[in-house]
């Protein structure tokens, strides 16, 4: 076995010898000021398999710091949760299960942490803004939808809502 010494990106800018290239790595990593979007949709009675819930919209730029999922138990029902291009751009699914996969919403969640629940939006991506952690080479400087899209139909009526919490540099 070996004794390891790591640092983090933010620990290794802050212990660069320029104070600037720090400032420019740590902004949204170190001290950032988390912000939060939130929005909250009616899923109807026999909403079907497909069906989509954009319930918040965040920049292309920002860091995702957690994702809060709440619902009131809509029957039957599974979604994933996960990044849309806004209406004005297309509307299509970018990666519709980033975050979650098949994530149950049969039963009442409040505040539940979807983050990571796919493995999509790993670890290694808690550093990234959002479009690396999208895999593109540059930061489109869009915004995009945050969704719900149900994986299994939903026997019930039921209210679905999310907070996500980000970092922006700002």
């Amino acid at each position: 076995m070996a004794v390891e010494a790591i640092k983090s990106t933010s620990i290794t800018a802050l212990d660069a010898p320029s104070p600037d290239q720090a400032n420019a790595v740590t902004t949204k990593l170190n001290g950032a000021r988390l912000k939060e979007t939130v929005g909250y949709a009616a899923v109807a009675n026999a909403a079907s398999i497909g069906s989509t819930y954009r319930l918040a919209r965040v920049s292309s730029s920002v860091r995702i710091s957690q994702l809060l999922l709440s619902c009131s138990a809509i029957t039957s029902a599974t979604a994933d949760i996960g990044v849309y291009e806004t209406a004005a751009n297309g509307g299509a699914a970018v990666d519709a299960d980033l975050f979650a996969s098949a994530q149950a919403v049969s039963s009442a969640l409040v505040n539940s942490d979807v983050t990571h629940e796919a493995g999509t939006y790993a670890i290694t991506d808690v550093e990234k803004p959002l479009w690396q952690a999208l895999g593109l080479t540059k930061d489109p400087g869009k915004l995009y939808d945050i969704a719900a899209t149900l994986t299994a139909a939903a026997t019930a009526a039921g209210n679905i809502g999310l907070k996500v919490r980000f970092a922006d540099g700002n």
